[in-house]
């Protein structure tokens, strides 16, 4: 127990020193999106340019939404096309030493959507069923486009607020230097770091192990450290092996676990620092900082507390038991638990969707706190489609709080008008839809089912389904793992690789189409009703307005879920 509350001054210790870099890294981002003078410029630049005329565009050309929005999905959806025929075809291509069969089209089709859209959720397994060549060189591929999109998309919604022609940039621009000015050197730095924390990094596809028990082993190695570099600092949470950050390849000792946990919060924390520095105001960014501090610290505080304490819930779970030996079960010893708990909670918070812990054996409680942060997918969310969803939530707070004083509601000197809500609430409610659909088709269809479970595994079940779609909805990729259903099926292929799909276009586009109409008004001077956005009060309306919306969305579900599994444990 000592060790324990001694492992929570690592915790606190890395949250203070990501605190203390966000406003830094903040402004650096804010930079590349504003085309400033950078370190780099003399190498970069002339490279970017080349790029810009192989593409047959000009930093100079500025796009509207739809011109934004229909080059990111041609962008994206070449990077389907191109991972869903190398999946289906990888068993006739070069790379491909041990053997892995061509993926089954709808197999391939879930799974190149699931790269395509930042989620990286897996129905296979990565030793057995991917190619070298799948993982080493397609996968990777889209480790870099996917939350090099999310970024531009991001930038481009906080261009709208400082805008006045109507216009937010150009995708082919924010991509590029999403992918030279940060993904590609950052990942280059932390994939260093990683494998001197003992991560392997090589191009043996594998080794032939002697065991002291007798017999032969398969070890699976690779460029693990280069892949989980840019799969944590992306936000896409893949694991090179399908034990993900538990693999003690992968994430080797404490210090290699916190490490990650740094690298995975790093850009969804400075994303507050880099709109204040965009739109000129750099106090407008401490409300969304604070935001994201307040409810992650809660929840971060909520999930040790429940799995501190024994779980009596997974009694008549198959392959699951209750909480022995004043240890959580599913969770690795190598880890403490303050220190595996700050890396689910920033991944699966910070829709990363790496694991480290085995999330089908975690209290309901903490199963709870998990999927709200998928919920909100904005306290951070990912990589800038996560403050994108929090800017929204904002807009509509201003506007509704507006609306209780009496007061024209407006942000940063624009009215924010119906068109801004409607397109905003468009955003935050096709998220539920995606959830609740699937999941009462999941069971109504018959391709899951309740007969003959306990109520306490009739919850836990149900749980798992929900939390898939909620995963895929948010682009999350962190999966609950249980022994009552199994996902690789048709529907669950079809069904997930469609919700992950609409789960990330449906909410760019609106971000656009919001940022859009920001950017067609001038900006005013603020008046005398005006309300004033870097307050105290501001932030804990916003914290509340953003939890109660939450709640009340999903609460009703949760008590078919996570709630039902405490009263079906009795």
């Amino acid at each position: 127990m000592g060790f324990e509350i001694r492992s929570l001054w690592d915790v606190l210790a890395l949250i203070a020193i990501v605190v203390a870099a966000a406003p830094w890294f903040g402004r650096y981002l804010g930079r590349v999106y504003m085309d400033r003078p950078l370190a780099g410029d003399t190498i970069l630049t002339p490279i970017e340019s080349a790029i810009y005329r192989a593409l047959g565009t000009s930093p100079r050309v500025s796009m509207r939404a739809k011109e934004y929005m229909y080059a990111l999905l041609g962008v994206n959806l070449a990077l389907l096309a191109f991972l869903f025929l190398f999946l289906l075809l990888q068993s006739a291509l070069p790379g491909d030493p041990t053997g892995a069969p061509g993926m089954g089209a709808y197999l391939a089709f879930h799974s190149a959507a699931s790269f395509t859209t930042n989620t990286n959720f897996t129905h296979f397994t990565n030793e057995s069923q991917l190619s070298l060549a799948s993982l080493t060189v397609a996968w990777p591929v889209a480790l870099f486009v996917s939350p090099a999109t999310g970024l531009a998309a991001a930038a481009a919604a906080v261009r709208g607020f400082v805008r006045r022609d109507g216009t937010l940039g150009n995708f082919y621009v924010d991509l590029v230097r999403s992918i030279t000015r940060l993904l590609l050197p950052l990942s280059v730095v932390f994939a260093l770091a990683m494998v001197f924390l003992g991560v392997p990094e090589t191009l043996t596809a594998y080794v032939i192990a002697h065991p002291i028990t007798g017999g032969l082993q398969t070890i699976y190695l690779g460029p693990v450290a280069s892949f989980q570099s840019i799969s944590l600092l992306g936000s896409n949470g893949a694991g090179f092996y399908t034990a993900n950050m538990a693999s003690p390849l992968a994430n080797p000792s404490a210090v290699s676990d916190l490490f990650a946990t740094f690298v995975m919060m790093l850009i969804p924390f400075s994303a507050p620092f880099a709109f204040g520095t965009m739109v000129r105001r750099r106090g407008e960014a401490w409300p969304y900082a604070v935001t994201i501090l307040i409810v992650f610290g809660i929840a971060l505080g909520l999930f040790i507390a429940y799995q501190a304490a024994a779980n009596p819930f997974l009694s008549g779970i198959g392959g699951l038991s209750p909480q022995v030996g004043g240890y959580p079960v599913g969770q690795d010893v190598r880890f403490s638990l303050p220190e595996g708990s700050l890396f689910q909670v920033a991944s699966v918070y910070g829709n990363v969707g790496a694991n480290n812990m085995q999330i089908g054996a975690l209290s309901p409680i903490a199963q709870l706190v998990l999927l709200f942060g998928m919920f909100t997918q904005s306290t951070p969310g990912g990589v800038g489609t996560g403050f994108g969803m929090l800017l929204l939530f904002g807009v509509l707070a201003i506007f509704v709080g507006g609306l209780m004083v009496g007061r024209t509601p407006e942000y940063l000197g624009k009215k924010v008008g119906t068109g801004q809500v409607r397109w905003a609430a468009l955003a935050l409610l096709v998220h539920p839809a995606l959830i609740l659909i699937p999941t009462a088709i999941a069971f109504l269809g018959g391709f899951v089912s309740l007969a003959g479970l306990s109520p306490g595994a009739a919850a836990h079940t149900f749980t798992s389904v929900l939390y898939e779609f909620t995963s895929e909805s948010a682009n999350n990729g962190s999966a609950l793992s249980t022994a009552q259903f199994t996902d690789t099926t048709k529907f669950f292929n079809i069904a997930g690789a469609v919700v992950m799909l609409l789960g990330r276009f449906v909410p760019i586009w609106a971000m656009l189409k919001v940022s859009e109409l920001f950017a067609r008004q001038e900006a005013l001077p603020p008046g005398p009703g005006t309300l004033r956005t870097t307050s105290a009060t501001y932030t804990l309306y916003l914290v509340l307005f953003l939890v109660i919306v939450t709640a009340l969305i999903f609460l009703p579900v949760m008590a078919l879920g996570p709630l039902a599994q405490i009263v079906g444990g009795h």
